[in-house]
C-alpha cells in the first residue's frame, strides 16, 4: 500500500478518516484547550455539512435519470413486471428475516429486564428527554394512520414539490417508472430521442457524482468528528450497553449470516468478496447515517465494482434506498421489546405473543415507509409503541444511543440493497463480478 493516503483506494481513505476522527475526538481533544477544540469542530462540521448537501443535491437527478433510463432499456412491460416482483419479494423477505432476528435476540437476551429501580430511573429520565423540542418535532402528530401515507407518497399532488423534498423519494421513483414505461410506447423516433436525452443526462449526472464522491474522506471526517466527540461513551458503559450490544449483535447476524448466505445461494457470489467491494459504500453509509445520501456512491460502486448493469442497478437501488430498511426494522423491534421489558421490570406485565407479532408486523411495514434520513426510525417507533399499549414518551430512553446505532443500521440497510442488486442481476441472466471492468460513464 502507498504511504501517501491521497493515492489510496477510496475505502482505505474513508477508513483512515474515520480512525483519525476517532483518535482526535476520544484521545486528543480531551487534552486540548476548549477554544481550539471548538474551532476545529466548527470547521469539521462545516466541511461535513457541505459534503452532505452535495450528496443530497445529486439524489433526485440521479434517481430520475437512472430509473427512466433503466425502464427504457428494459423495454417491455413483461421485463418491468418481472424485475419489480423479484425486487419487492427480496425486500419483503429480507426485512422479515431482520425483524425475526430482532424478536429472537430481544427475548433471549432480555436487555430490559433489570431491577425495578433502574428501570424506573431510565423511564423517568425518558419522560424528561421527551421534552426535547427536536424529539417532539420528530414524533408530533404521528399515529397508525401514517401507514396509509406510504401509498399517498406514491402519488404526490405536485411532482415538482416532491422533487424538492428528499423525504418524498417514493413519489419521484414511481413517477419516473411511469414516465419511462410510457416512453417505450412512443413511436421509434420519439422513443430514440427520449433514450438519447436521458442517457446523456445520466452520464452527466454520474460525472458530477463521481466528482462529489472524491471528497468523501474529507466530508466523512467532518461528519464523524463532532458525533464521536459528543457521544456519551460513559453512559453507554452502563445499563444501556446491553441494549446497544443486542442491537449490534442482531445487525451483525443479519449482515454476516442471513444476507451473506442469501448472496452465496441466490447470487453465487462469495460474501467476503462482495463486502470488500462494497466497503466504500458501507463506510459512507455508516458515516452519513443516510441510505438516500449514500445512494449516488452505491449506484457508482455496484456498477463499477460488481459489474451490475445500469438496467438492474437503476431500478433496484433507488427503490431499495426508499423501502428496504432491514437494519431499521430489526432496530424498531428490539427497541419496542426493550421498552416493554423495562415496564415489565416495574409492573411485571410482559407483552404477550399476540402483541409481539403486532410488533413484528408493524416493524416490517413502518420500516418500508420511513425516509432514508438519520433518525427517521424514531417516527416509526412512535407508531408501534401505542399499538401495543406503551406510551410514546418512553421512546426517549433510547435517545442517547440512537445516533450511533443509526449509523450501524444504515450500513446494513445499504448492504442489503447491494445484495438485492446482485441477486436480481443474476436472476436476469447477468454475471456479477465476472464481466470485464468497464466504465459506468461510457456504456
Amino acid at each position: 500500500m502507498q504511504i501517501n493516503p491521497i493515492k489510496w483506494d477510496l475505502h482505505w481513505q474513508i477508513l483512515f478518516s474515520l480512525i483519525t476522527s476517532a483518535i482526535l475526538a476520544l484521545l486528543i481533544f480531551p487534552l486540548v484547550n476548549d477554544q481550539w477544540t471548538g474551532l476545529i469542530l466548527s470547521i469539521a462540521s462545516f466541511g461535513g455539512e457541505l459534503f452532505m448537501n452535495a450528496l443530497k443535491m445529486m439524489i433526485v437527478p440521479l434517481i430520475v435519470t437512472s430509473v427512466i433510463v433503466g425502464v427504457l432499456q428494459l423495454g417491455s412491460s413483461t421485463k418491468i413486471g418481472s424485475i419489480s416482483l423479484k425486487t419487492l419479494l427480496y425486500y419483503t423477505f429480507s426485512g422479515l428475516a431482520a425483524v425475526l432476528i430482532g424478536l429472537l435476540l430481544a427475548n433471549l437476551i432480555q436487555p430490559g429486564k433489570v431491577d425495578a429501580q433502574v428501570a424506573q430511573a431510565l423511564l423517568g429520565e425518558a419522560s424528561n428527554i421527551t421534552n426535547n423540542s427536536n424529539l417532539l418535532t420528530k414524533i408530533e402528530g404521528k399515529d397508525s394512520d401514517d401507514l396509509f401515507a406510504i401509498f399517498h407518497r406514491m402519488f404526490p399532488s405536485n411532482i415538482f414539490k416532491a422533487a424538492t423534498d428528499n423525504g418524498q423519494l417514493l413519489g419521484i421513483i414511481f413517477f419516473s417508472i411511469l414516465f419511462g414505461f410510457f416512453s417505450t410506447k412512443l413511436p421509434d423516433r420519439m422513443r430514440n430521442f427520449q433514450m438519447n436525452f436521458w442517457e446523456s443526462s445520466q452520464c452527466t449526472i454520474l460525472k458530477i457524482t463521481e466528482w462529489v464522491i472524491s471528497f468523501a474522506p474529507i466530508g466523512i471526517f467532518g461528519l464523524t468528528l463532532p458525533i464521536l466527540y459528543r457521544a456519551p461513551i460513559g453512559e453507554l458503559a452502563g445499563t444501556l450497553s446491553i441494549f446497544f450490544l443486542t442491537v449490534l449483535l442482531g445487525l451483525m447476524l443479519h449482515l454476516f449470516v442471513v444476507l451473506s448466505i442469501t448472496l452465496k445461494i441466490l447470487g453465487g457470489i462469495q460474501p467476503l468478496k462482495h463486502i470488500q467491494a462494497m466497503m466504500p459504500v458501507l463506510l459512507t453509509a455508516f458515516s452519513t447515517a443516510s441510505s438516500s445520501s449514500t445512494l449516488p456512491l452505491t449506484i457508482d460502486t455496484v456498477q463499477s465494482k460488481a459489474n451490475i448493469s445500469k438496467n438492474t442497478s437503476a431500478f433496484t437501488l433507488p427503490l431499495g434506498a426508499t423501502i428496504n430498511m432491514d437494519g431499521t426494522a430489526l432496530y424498531e423491534c428490539i427497541v419496542v421489546l426493550f421498552i416493554s421489558q423495562l415496564y415489565a421490570s416495574i409492573n411485571g406485565i410482559d407483552l404477550v405473543l399476540g402483541q409481539q407479532l403486532i410488533v413484528v408486523l408493524l416493524a416490517l411495514t413502518t420500516s418500508i415507509g420511513v425516509a432514508g434520513i438519520p433518525s427517521a426510525s424514531l417516527v416509526a417507533i412512535s407508531i408501534i409503541l401505542p399499538a401495543v399499549g406503551l406510551p410514546v414518551e418512553a421512546i426517549g430512553v433510547i435517545w442517547i444511543t440512537d445516533r450511533l446505532l443509526d449509523m450501524c443500521r444504515t450500513s446494513v440497510n445499504v448492504f442489503s440493497d447491494t445484495v438485492a442488486a446482485v441477486i436480481i442481476a443474476k436472476s436476469e441472466g447477468e454475471t456479477p463480478y465476472k464481466k470485464p471492468n468497464r466504465s459506468i460513464i461510457n456504456p
